[in-house]
């Protein structure tokens, strides 16, 4: 079953999934959500997938949520279909911290780059604060837009962006919405690289083969849930859990290897397992 409004392809152990709306930059629809949640679903199960990558087709990241979808909100009905369609999905298997409609990239067990190649505001943002890493272009523009549009700091980024850049920037960048650029963008720790925009593609492909080729699936796969986990748990049960996972490392064959590259000065071959 293909995609109308995204692309999806797999190449070198590397997923990518593109916001595949340019002339609208990549503007937000329930369509796209929808088939996102697909996507990375699809390249969770995937063996032969080791990372994501999730950006935007043309000059844009994602420039938010789609105008027409925000106008039909402004009716009762319309309201009433955005929370039914934003309530999250219940799940006994799930912290319910990680079942919202874009809260749920945490529990993906594959690291996540959103490699932000240009404009990136309101819905778009959320969603990039959501991924693992962000990479942006030297081009890339930010703002949370919110504020402009009469709306409230949603789905979860008056938690997230906080823990990324600070309460102090956090309100800066809520309250007035003004636009940054990547250069702020990385002093305040929003993003963690800023490459230039004439080899952006490339430069972020290359970090996600490092981590394809040179890495231990299974260790990312955990470390990843012991990351997002920490931030619901005490130092004790952190470091419980992380004594409980280095013993069963031990007795992996990504364990053995690691050792055995390590000694044999060769290039990793990393299994998973």
């Amino acid at each position: 079953m293909g995609y109308e409004q995204i692309l999806y392809e797999v190449r070198d152990r590397i997923a990518t999934v593109t916001l595949n709306r340019p002339d609208k930059l990549n503007a937000w629809t329930a369509v796209m959500g929808h088939e996102v949640r697909r996507a990375m679903e699809e390249a969770a199960r995937d063996e032969a997938v080791r990372v994501i990558v999730l950006t935007g087709a043309g000059r844009g990241f994602c420039a938010g949520a789609d105008m027409q979808m925000l106008s039909g909100i402004v009716s009762e009905g319309g309201i009433r279909a955005e929370a039914e369609r934003a309530a999250p999905r219940e799940s006994s298997e799930t912290r319910l911290d990680f079942q919202g409609p874009y809260a749920y990239f945490p529990t993906v067990p594959k690291p996540i780059i959103a490699a932000l190649n240009g404009a990136t505001a309101g819905l778009g943002l959320v969603v990039s604060l959501y991924c693992d890493f962000r990479i942006a272009a030297d081009r890339a523009v930010f703002t949370t837009a919110f504020s402009r549009r009469g709306l409230i700091a949603e789905h979860g980024v008056s938690w997230m962006l906080p823990r990324l850049v600070g309460l102090p920037h956090a309100l800066d960048l809520l309250l007035s919405a003004r636009k940054i650029g990547a250069q702020e963008a990385l002093a305040m720790g929003l993003v963690s690289q800023v490459l230039p925009a004439d080899s952006f593609a490339d430069g972020v492909r290359a970090y996600a083969r490092e981590l394809a080729d040179l890495v231990s699936p299974r260790s990312m796969q955990i470390m990843k849930r012991q990351l997002w986990e920490a931030q619901f748990q005490t130092l004790a049960e952190a470091t419980a859990v992380a004594d409980e996972e280095m013993r069963r490392s031990f007795g992996t064959e990504d364990f053995k290897e690691g050792v055995a590259h390590f000694m044999e000065k060769r290039s990793p071959r990393f299994t998973g397992r």
